[in-house]
């Protein structure tokens, strides 16, 4: 899967090569995704080149080549508006809390946040990468699952990403392992968060909110705190649990 970014700059590129056989300038397409920069646009044909979707022919000006859409993803007509899409580094309802059953004199059912094998634990989606670091492209693709005991985990959705990256040191998180995330658009002060940064980066940080700004914070004196307006930062959850390879 694409983040929404990525998404709205391949259909950009399809549909001006489609109108007029020419890609868009990076200035062009820095205007049509509404970004302060070129550095911005830079990062996303470097994400679409890895994932398959675009090529860069050499020794050519502005020569961008689309090698695939997505399948969920046809080209829209001209003029047709473009469907916007709400950022988030995981997908669907993977690990969604099943509503509750209706009230009953029997105890509550314990709720699950994915796939429940019978035993007592629960299989929980990983989506990728997250970076404890400086910020990489966020990936929305299912790779594979890991179990927890279902005590472990409270209501709602879950999802685990693997951590890349040494910022968060300090609060016992290190390159390699994998962290479990509820998924929440809100957080506290102090909650240790997966923030996505003007729709097209992910970053691992804990959450400070100085007025009306917010800091990520990293847990490692060698890395800088960032101070974001809020228009800046959208969260995607809060840390609940790490799992670490021995």
């Amino acid at each position: 899967m694409l983040t929404r970014k990525q998404s709205e700059l391949l259909r950009f590129i399809h549909e001006r090569l489609r109108e007029s056989g020419v890609p868009p300038s990076f200035d062009e397409m820095k205007d049509a995704l509404d970004l302060r920069s070129k550095s911005g646009i830079h990062r996303l044909i470097m994400a679409l080149e890895e994932r398959g979707f675009i090529r860069r022919l050499p020794n050519r000006a502005r020569a961008l080549e689309v090698i695939k859409m997505p399948d969920n993803m046809g080209g829209a007509a001209p003029g047709q508006q473009r469907p916007r899409f709400s950022p988030s580094v995981v997908q669907g309802g993977l690990g969604q809390t099943p509503p509750p059953a209706p009230a009953a004199p029997v105890a509550p059912a314990r709720p699950r946040a994915a796939e429940e094998d019978g035993r007592g634990t629960v299989s929980i989606p990983v989506m990728g990468r997250i970076a404890a670091g400086v910020p990489i492209s966020a990936i929305q693709s299912r790779s594979h699952a890991v179990s927890l005991p279902a005590d472990m985990l409270g209501t709602g959705e879950h999802f685990a990403l693997e951590v890349r990256g040494d910022s968060m040191v300090e609060a016992g998180i290190l390159d390699g392992d994998t962290v479990v995330i509820r998924k929440q658009d809100t957080a506290n002060t102090g909650d240790i968060i997966v923030a996505l940064i003007d729709d097209e980066e992910a970053t691992l940080k804990r959450l400070r909110k100085r007025g009306s700004s917010i800091a990520l914070e990293a847990a490692n004196p060698a890395y800088e705190t960032r101070v974001l307006g809020p228009d800046r930062v959208r969260i995607q959850g809060r840390l609940v649990n790490l799992m670490r390879r021995y």
